[in-house]
C-alpha cells in the first residue's frame, strides 16, 4: 500500500489540520508512524504531548484518555537538558479513517513557555470498498456529534 507523509511544528497548545477528505471517501488511511522531536533540542528539561484525532479539537491538552474513540496516535516524549536522556513513547490505534485529521501538541511541564515540537507522521493509503466507505464517514460523524 502507498505511504503518504505529512511533517510540521507546533508551538504549544497548537493544532493543525491534515486534509485528506475526498469528494467520495474512497481512499482510507491508517497511522503506520508516528515521531517527533522538538524545536529546540537539549536546551530544556520538558515533556511533551503530541496526539492525533479523528475529529477537530478546540483545545490541545496533555492528558491521555484511550477510551476515546478519537484519538488515532499519541507520542509522549521527554528530554533533559545537555546530556540528559531523552524518551519517547508512541501508542497507535490500527482504525482506518477516511476523512481529515488534527494534530495537537501541549507542552506537560518542565520546560520553558513557548516550546515548538515537530513531528513526522507517514500514512497508509488503501482503497475503500463501497460498505468500508459508509463505515469509516459514518463513524466520523457520529463522533463529531458527540464531542
Amino acid at each position: 500500500m502507498p505511504i503518504k507523509s505529512f511533517r510540521g511544528k507546533l508551538a504549544d497548545s497548537g493544532i493543525d489540520t491534515i486534509s485528506l477528505h475526498t469528494n467520495n471517501g474512497s481512499v482510507g488511511y491508517r497511522v503506520k508512524k508516528l515521531q517527533g522531536l522538538p524545536g529546540v533540542p537539549g536546551n530544556d528539561n520538558f515533556e511533551s504531548v503530541i496526539k492525533i484525532y479523528s475529529v477537530p479539537q478546540s483545545t490541545a491538552t496533555n492528558t491521555m484518555d484511550f477510551n476515546d474513540q478519537t484519538l488515532l496516535a499519541v507520542i509522549f516524549y521527554s528530554s533533559y537538558g545537555v546530556g540528559g536522556a531523552n524518551t519517547d513513547v508512541v501508542i497507535f490505534d490500527n482504525a482506518t479513517f477516511n476523512q481529515d485529521i488534527y494534530v495537537t501538541y501541549k507542552e506537560s511541564g518542565g520546560g520553558a513557555s513557548g516550546e515548538t515540537f515537530n513531528y513526522y507522521i507517514e500514512l497508509e493509503s488503501m482503497p475503500l470498498a463501497l460498505d468500508e466507505n459508509t463505515v469509516a464517514t459514518l463513524k466520523d460523524i457520529r463522533n463529531i456529534k458527540s464531542q
